[in-house]
């Protein structure tokens, strides 16, 4: 996610803490996109050699939360949030294809559709891409995301159940839906 425009620029799916999945996210989201600083907690998967070495490779100064410090990537942890409490927790999905297929649907809207107060009603992809929609005029925008729609993450490829085993979503064994 970039923090600036809250666009997702990649996400996975995965039912196990495997570093692999993280890194086909990170990889799809360097190719849109090279931060100067990659924030995450400090799970395996961000703290693997395969996930650490990518960024280093990549010229991406990297930064972990500290121990219990849930405020300090607050904004993914708000995203996941919303996920989970506009899709996830309304949905019973039957299995690995209908959940990747339910959250690739939320986060079309989530960049494309739904404003954020916090960027002053614009959509993360309006802010993402600087897009500023004068009076309503959606043709600048549509054309600019005809352009751009190599960088739309979402629905790049249907899961397999070798590739996308589900959990990326990270609800935590335990957590109370309240």
């Amino acid at each position: 996610m970039d923090w600036y425009s809250r666009y997702v620029l990649s996400w996975e799916l995965s039912n196990t803490l495997d570093a692999a999945f993280c890194i086909e996210a990170l990889e799809r989201a360097l190719a849109i996109s090279r931060p100067g600083i990659f924030n995450s907690d400090q799970g395996a998967q961000y703290t693997s050699e395969g996930f650490m070495g990518r960024l280093e490779a990549a010229g991406v100064r990297i930064s972990m939360d500290g121990r219990g410090r849930v405020y300090d990537n607050i904004f993914v942890e708000r995203l996941w949030r919303t996920v989970k409490y506009q899709e996830v927790y309304l949905r019973h999905y039957e299995d690995m294809d209908e959940t990747w297929a339910g959250l690739a649907r939320y986060f079309a809207f989530y960049n494309r559709e739904r404003p954020h107060q916090s960027l002053d009603w614009r959509t993360p992809h309006e802010a993402y891409f600087g897009i500023q929609e004068a009076g309503g005029d959606s043709d600048i925008a549509d054309s600019y995301a005809a352009a751009h729609a190599v960088a739309t993450p979402v629905g790049l490829r249907p899961p397999s159940v070798a590739t996308a085993p589900l959990g990326c979503v990270h609800l935590k064994s335990g957590q109370k839906r309240s």
